[in-house]
């Protein structure tokens, strides 16, 4: 299974290099893809010069600050054109541990479509968080998992991998959302793609180094989205019951001509059939005599039956006749 491992990155020249190599460290044979949104901070040369020495490592570098979810979009699509099976999402802050991406992967490769590093499935955990960040991301999950109904615990995890499969069944040029937003967006659509997702413990940690990219708007845009999906739900099911209505009318339609013209191939049998015993009737009552010149009895026509019984009276009478004649 080739694998890439996607990193967007804005402002990390204090951790890409280290997080490279823990990569690295943990996927040998894995591609690795920088996606740089121009970060001031030099991120994008750093990724570069430490790409000789760890290996496999491209860098994208994107002219300014775009977001998230076009920063992961833009991954996928370059290794979906590169023939990449398995792509992971992971931050280039060490708040997702890179030893624990095999693990991560373990389900794609037990044929599961999307592998998610969840922090709410017996566990996973969130050290040092305070009690209202642990609020609000469990009930933004909650809120989320029941509105979309995701029957998934942690949707907002950034540390997840997909299969490619997956990919190719989502429009990634139609989903707008970035941050939390884009996590819960694509756990919407990979769901209605009919994928399976499985949930992996994994221990989150704030990052060490560098500046936070969170904000209250990408929250906010996040329940906003949700609650737009939520009412649009009951419009998709109808659409989706009305294709099966259709597909079943569909089916009986062709049952049905299908019935029709077996039936009309069964009557015209039965009249081919009707036909070639009239046929053989009227060629059983014309035959040639048969051996000795003597026509079988059910071939002879009953008026020839009663001439040939005629003569054959005559000529006993004229028998019974001459005796008495001659004396």
């Amino acid at each position: 299974m080739r694998v890439l491992v996607v990193l967007p990155t804005y402002n990390e020249a204090e951790n890409v290099v280290a997080v490279l190599h823990k990569v690295r460290a943990a996927l040998p044979d894995a591609g690795i893809l920088v996606v740089d949104d121009g970060s001031p901070d030099g991120t994008a040369d750093l990724a570069e010069s430490a790409a000789a020495e760890v290996g496999h490592v491209e860098v994208l570098r994107r002219s300014e600050k775009s977001g998230l979810g076009s920063a992961y979009r833009t991954g996928f699509r370059w290794g979906l054109e590169r023939g990449y099976d398995a792509f992971v999402e992971m931050d280039a802050d060490f708040s997702h541990d890179p030893a624990a991406l095999p693990a991560l992967l373990a389900p794609l490769r037990r044929g599961d479509e999307v592998s998610i590093g969840s922090r709410y499935v017996p566990g996973g955990s969130i050290p040092n968080w305070s009690w209202h960040r642990h609020l609000l991301s469990r009930g933004g999950n909650w809120y989320a998992s029941v509105v979309l109904g995701l029957r998934v615990a942690d949707s907002t995890a950034g540390f997840r991998a997909y299969a490619a499969s997956v990919l190719r069944r989502i429009d990634l040029d139609s989903v707008r959302a970035e941050g939390y937003g884009f996590q819960i967006e694509m756990t919407y659509r990979a769901r209605r793609a009919g994928a399976s997702v499985v949930e992996v413990p994994i221990r989150f940690v704030d990052r060490v180094a560098g500046e936070s990219k969170m904000s209250g708007a990408i929250v906010v845009e996040a329940l906003g989205l949700v609650t737009w999906w939520g009412l649009g739900r009951p419009f998709h099911a109808t659409r989706r019951a009305l294709g099966r209505v259709r597909h079943s009318l569909s089916r009986l339609r062709r049952f049905s001509l299908t019935d029709r013209a077996r039936r009309r191939i069964g009557g015209r049998r039965r009249r081919v059939e009707g036909s070639a015993d009239g046929r053989s009737a009227r060629d059983a009552r014309v035959a040639p005599a048969g051996a000795g010149g003597r026509r079988p009895v059910d071939a002879v026509p009953l008026g020839e039956a009663r001439s040939d019984a005629a003569p054959a009276a005559g000529e006993r009478a004229a028998a019974a006749d001459a005796p008495a004649h001659g004396g």
